[in-house]
């Protein structure tokens, strides 16, 4: 009887652990006792120069919280991290300013990030001239 009681408890360990397994990590995550659904987020500010590990403040009602983040150091710093575009090809070059010019569409916001719609980049003109001949060689002298 007493083996019979021992199984059947060690079955229901069992079981609990591979409920609290099977949570999704967003289960996991909403344990800090918070309520609030309306979370403002600020800018993610690095700890040293501009780029690299840093925290985010968010508030809510009377309620506030640092997240940890990270900010990549190639990212645009004229259009912010948390702004993720989708860049067209580059333009021509113009031979009055000599530049190229391409756009981007917001893609994604992140932390309700404000963000601009559409963007424009430039950059300076190669002053490599490229060959179209790719992968061929010269004739051989005869």
């Amino acid at each position: 009887m007493q083996v019979r009681s021992l199984l059947l408890l060690l079955a229901l360990i069992l079981v609990a652990a591979a409920a609290e397994a099977g949570k999704s990590k967003k289960e996991k995550t909403k344990k800090d006792g918070s309520k609030c659904e309306d979370w403002r987020w600020g800018p993610c500010v690095p700890n040293s120069k501009d780029c690299g590990l840093g925290y985010r403040e968010g508030t809510c009602k009377d309620e506030s919280k640092k997240l940890k983040c990270k900010i990549p150091c190639n990212w645009k710093k004229k259009f912010g991290a948390d702004c993720k575009y989708k860049f067209e090809s580059w333009g021509g070059c113009s031979a009055q300013t000599g530049l190229k010019t391409r756009s981007g569409i917001l893609k994604k916001a992140l932390y309700n990030a404000q963000c601009e719609e559409t963007v424009y980049v430039t950059k300076p003109c190669s002053s490599k001239i490229k060959s179209k001949s790719k992968g061929q060689f010269p004739p051989l002298p005869s």
